[in-house]
């Protein structure tokens, strides 16, 4: 199985140039920054220990934040380096006062270059966030007997069954790991049969909350406007949830004169995209980086900038989470629950059973169907503001408890 994987990366390798000049084209990629997936590294290695964490979405990344801000403070730890894949990741540390941290894009998986990657960065431990799985990048740790972690490991029942079809490849990768750390029992009973050794429950990571600075995008102008008006946010939503979101609008509209609808959606490359579906159903849009200033009669707010999600959820406390409406398995409900808003999402959410599980027993979330139980939900929201103070100190105790028995375990192998 190896020896096929390794045909297939080099395949990669050579149809590179193509792959990459279409993905610059389509803004998938950083111009000045893709050579670093070719172990062309635009970042000095510091002298002393270097910490790696490898994470591959904004959410898995933003997981970790809490964590890093954490480990910052050890004397003994000189540098701290984050890798992801995509652009939209590789955007996050920005937002956030870090010292000791820099990221690169994690390189190509192919046998020369994980030798390489290794070789320049000489970290002291490697841990991998959820579910990041990189075969020659992970047996040439081992070599190496660099400690490795899988952190908040999170395994589906989707990717569980694909996992085994290759049964012994399985228990080759995922024995390589010195501990996994699961999110969930679910998890955990999966890691076991695919091989892992050293397992450990702690939590969900997610629920730790990032204390860091971040970044207020919201002016005070902007903010006159959003008090002016009735507003809700459809955020992380995915194709077909824009226009679902544009639909509610219209209806709610008949009640509120002064509705404005926020739609902050997972990848802003489909922007132009959704401006026209929203245009085709006779409503005025407005993006984020044209103007920071809505102008009279705007129906949709469409953020399309990177990182700005915790802004709008501060003066936005109706959210409709997307990801949810699709066979995607949701998007992770804790950012905007944790700063009080109400989180209503579709019924495809089994990524994070557990979390909503818990939000709902907190009056936290809704789940609805179709367009018109949203417009109920949000109507009713509207009508009657709840404050949830207390359940969001709940949940930021339960992410300090997380947050304070990882750092105890991760330190055991720094």
């Amino acid at each position: 199985m190896f020896f096929i994987y390794r045909i297939l990366i080099n395949l990669v390798i050579l149809f590179s140039p193509l792959i990459i000049l279409i993905r610059l084209i389509k803004k998938k990629e950083d111009k000045n920054r893709f050579k670093e997936k070719f172990c062309f590294f635009t970042k000095k290695r510091n002298k002393g220990k270097l910490i790696w964490f490898h994470g591959s979405s904004v959410g898995e990344i933003q997981s970790i934040i809490p964590l890093i801000e954490k480990l910052e403070k050890k004397k003994s730890i000189n540098q701290i380096l984050v890798t992801s894949s995509t652009l939209s990741s590789s955007k996050v540390l920005s937002q956030f006062r870090l010292k000791k941290t820099i990221h690169q894009f994690f390189p190509i998986d192919s046998n020369s270059m994980t030798k390489k990657f290794l070789k320049y960065w000489s970290p002291s431990a490697a841990i991998f966030i959820e579910s990041e799985i990189w075969p020659n990048m992970i047996v040439n740790i081992k070599k190496k007997s660099i400690p490795l972690v899988l952190l908040n490991a999170r395994i589906t029942e989707k990717s569980y069954n694909r996992w085994r079809y290759i049964n012994n490849t399985a228990k080759i990768l995922f024995g390589s790991f010195t501990i996994c750390f699961s999110q969930d029992m679910k998890s955990k009973k999966h890691l076991k049969h695919l091989g892992a050794k050293k397992i450990r429950f702690i939590g969900n990571l997610k629920f730790a909350e990032n204390k860091s600075h971040k970044k207020n995008y919201i002016d005070n102008d902007l903010k006159k406007i959003f008090r002016s008006k009735k507003i809700w946010c459809a955020a992380s939503t995915h194709h077909t949830e824009e226009r679902l979101s544009a639909l509610v609008h219209k209806k709610l509209k008949n009640k509120y004169k002064n509705l404005l609808t926020i739609i902050i959606p997972r990848h802003i490359q489909r922007t132009n995209d959704i401006i026209d579906e929203i245009q085709n159903l006779d409503l005025k849009i407005q993006t984020r980086s044209n103007s920071n200033k809505i102008k009279k009669n705007v129906d949709i707010y469409l953020v399309d900038t990177y990182g700005e999600s915790e802004s709008f959820y501060k003066v936005c406390k109706t959210v409709f989470l997307g990801g949810s409406l699709i066979n995607h398995g949701g998007q992770n409900p804790l950012e905007p629950a944790r700063l009080g808003c109400k989180v209503f999402h579709g019924p495809h959410v089994h990524n994070f059973d557990e979390v909503y599980e818990l939000l709902k027993k907190n009056n936290l979330s809704s789940k609805f169907k179709n367009v018109g139980q949203l417009v109920y939900l949000i109507n009713q929201s509207f009508i009657k503001r709840t404050n949830f103070s207390n359940k969001v100190v709940k949940l930021k105790k339960i992410g300090s408890s997380i947050l304070d028995k990882t750092v105890a375990e991760i330190n055991l192998y720094l």
